[in-house]
């Protein structure tokens, strides 16, 4: 056996190992929302301010919050949740330049490797709330679009908070992918941009009632 086969069996396991691990913890949070965002933007920033305030409004409803675990507005979601009482998940990821992890986490999951980290992101999500985020943030959102659009996942409400940092975005997905077809005609219509927080509280809190109501029917409660 090579010694590349003998580094890949190990990583697998330690992949497979932190993905068991997180669902044996996550398995009985109940219904929880992910939200990405960076771990860059200070705590003086607007942005900051109104993750923490959706976050703390999510966690005052009853839902559990998900975030990276780092600083900036990982930070900013899981200290909303966590100062009202709620359940604060972070799931921390190791890198040189975010040596520790924020303090306001009720249930704290180390990780290796991303790919087992975004798993654990969307094990037990009903929603998914993008704040402003760079390459890490992109990465988590068009990852939830990509398996609820090839049904890896089951239908959600991904919102976009802040449309003047949005907006660039969703026009050129229109612009190169909708116009030459290499996405669907409706595949843009899974992501909703909201700059209003007492809406983006809403809209998941009514979108957690219905799948609570009807269980098998979620496409037909993500209408907005």
């Amino acid at each position: 056996m090579t010694q590349n086969k003998l580094h890949a069996d190990w990583q697998i396991d330690r992949i497979m190992s932190e993905i068991q691990q997180a669902s044996d913890a996550l398995a009985h949070i109940g219904q929880a929302v992910s939200i990405f965002g960076s771990a860059r933007i200070r705590q003086d920033s607007p942005w900051y301010a109104q993750t923490q305030d959706i976050a703390g409004r999510l966690a005052t409803a009853g839902i559990a919050v998900i975030a990276g675990g780092g600083p900036g507005l990982m930070e900013a979601a899981n200290k909303g949740a966590h100062e009202q009482g709620g359940t604060s998940i972070g799931l921390n990821i190791s890198l040189p330049h975010e040596p520790t992890n924020n303090p306001y986490q009720t249930l704290s999951l180390p990780f290796e490797y991303f790919v087992s980290r975004k798993a654990a992101f969307f094990m037990h999500s009903i929603g998914y709330i993008a704040m402003p985020g760079g390459f890490g943030t992109l990465d988590e959102l068009f990852e939830a679009m990509t398996l609820i659009q090839t049904g890896k996942l089951p239908a959600a409400p991904i919102m976009l908070v802040g449309s003047s940092y949005w907006n660039g975005l969703i026009d050129w997905l229109r612009e190169q992918l909708q116009t030459r077809a290499l996405i669907g005609p409706n595949d843009l219509g899974l992501l909703e941009i909201e700059d209003d927080t007492d809406r983006v509280v809403e809209r998941i809190i009514q979108f957690a009632g219905c799948i609570t109501q009807d269980a098998g029917s979620r496409e037909s409660c993500i209408l907005p």
